[in-house]
């Protein structure tokens, strides 16, 4: 698979942190935002889901959400990445996802728990009415 856009880096202790609150919410979208500083410091904020349908959509809790941009803030860092996971679909953006994706300069990662002993993560970024796929690139 070839990626038009450039690649992005996460450090092993994050990735273990967003793999854990998907495999610890396995029936349910588990949903959070990571923030990052100027150095490529970052910082992973769960948020609860509030959607009625969790199992198949997420929807952030908009006061914990405030809550994480301001401790973004105060950490100098910016909105990184929105991430949420598929209990029982593929790392790929639903329909849905794509429709309600409103931070063109954020990315999106997606975790599923689809797989058999593996977890599957990708990372997209927003493209008009549409998402393109991003090399995922992990750190140790």
């Amino acid at each position: 698979m070839s990626f038009t856009e450039p690649a992005i880096y996460l450090p092993r202790p994050l990735v273990n942190k967003l793999l854990t609150h998907a495999q610890k919410n396995p029936d349910v979208e588990v949903c959070g935002l990571i923030g990052s500083d100027t150095s490529d410091n970052k910082s992973y904020y769960p948020i609860n889901n509030i959607s009625k349908t969790p199992h198949c959509r997420f929807l952030l809790d908009a006061p914990q959400q405030i809550d994480a941009i301001k401790k973004m803030r105060e950490k100098h860092q910016r909105l990184f990445a929105i991430v949420h996971s598929h209990p029982t679909a593929s790392a790929l953006p639903s329909q849905m996802d794509i429709e309600e994706s409103s931070y063109k300069d954020a990315f999106y990662i997606i975790v599923s728990l689809n797989t058999e002993g593996v977890l599957e993560m990708r990372a997209f970024t927003q493209q008009e009415n549409n998402m393109t796929e991003v090399e995922l690139i992990l750190l140790h």
